[in-house]
C-alpha cells in the first residue's frame, strides 16, 4: 500500500502529460509512414512492381495508424479524467508513451516479413497487447485508488480493453505455430468491439427505475 501511495503522490501534472503524450503519439504516427515509399528512377514495369510491393507496408501502416489513434484517444481520456484526482502514477503514463514510441519498429517488421517470420507477428501482437495492459492499469488506478466514477461502467471499459488484450495476447503463441492464423485472429476484434459497443449503448439507454 505504501508503494502505491508513493507512486501516486509523484504523479505528473495531467496537462503536462497530455502535451507530452500528444507529441509522442504524433511522432509515432508520422514514423509509421516513413517506410512506405517507391524508389526513384524506375522504369514503367519496375515502378508497377515496386508499387505492388508497397501494399504490405500500406496495410501495416493503416492497421497501426488505426490502433495508435484509438490508443491516443484512450490515453487522452484517461489523462483528462486524472486532472480531478491525485493523478495517474507517472511511471504508468510514461510506460505507455515508451511502448507507443516503439510501435513503428514492430510495424516495419510486420510489413517487411509478415507471416514469413513468426517472431515479427508475435512482436507486433505483444506490443499492442502491452499498451492495452498499461491502459487497463491506468484505468484501474483511477477507478480504485482515486475513486473516480465518471470513467464509465467498469464492466464496459474493462471488457473493451480486455477484448484487445485477449485477441492480441492469444495470437502471440499462435504466431509461432501458424503466423497467418494469428494475423487472421486480429480480425476477430472488429465484431467483438461492435458487440461490446452495442451492449454498452443498450445499457445507457435503459431508463432508470
Amino acid at each position: 500500500m505504501g508503494r502505491v501511495s508513493t507512486g501516486t503522490s509523484r504523479a505528473a501534472r495531467p496537462d503536462r502529460l497530455i502535451t507530452l503524450s500528444d507529441g509522442i503519439f504524433a511522432i509515432a504516427m508520422t514514423l509509421l509512414a516513413l517506410d512506405v515509399r517507391v524508389p526513384p528512377d524506375l522504369g514503367s514495369a519496375e515502378f508497377h512492381d515496386a508499387l505492388r510491393e508497397t501494399l504490405p507496408q500500406l496495410a501495416a501502416y493503416a492497421l497501426s495508424f488505426l490502433i495508435v489513434s484509438i490508443f491516443w484517444r484512450d490515453q487522452r481520456s484517461l489523462l483528462q479524467m486524472s486532472a480531478t484526482t491525485g493523478g495517474i502514477p507517472q511511471y504508468l503514463a510514461l510506460a505507455v508513451l515508451g511502448v507507443i514510441a516503439l510501435v513503428p519498429f514492430p510495424t516495419a517488421m510486420l510489413a517487411e516479413y509478415g507471416a514469413e517470420e513468426p517472431l515479427a507477428v508475435a512482436a507486433y501482437a505483444g506490443t499492442i497487447c502491452l499498451v492495452d495492459l498499461l491502459h487497463l492499469a491506468m484505468f484501474a488506478t483511477l477507478r480504485v485508488h482515486h475513486g473516480v466514477r465518471d470513467v464509465g461502467e467498469w464492466r464496459d471499459t474493462a471488457a473493451d480493453l480486455g477484448a484487445t488484450i485477449l485477441v492480441f495476447g492469444a495470437s502471440v503463441p499462435v504466431a509461432f505455430l501458424a503466423p497467418h492464423a494469428a494475423m487472421w485472429c486480429w480480425l476477430a476484434l472488429l465484431p467483438a468491439k461492435i458487440v461490446l459497443g452495442r451492449l454498452e449503448r443498450s445499457r445507457q439507454t435503459v431508463p432508470e427505475s
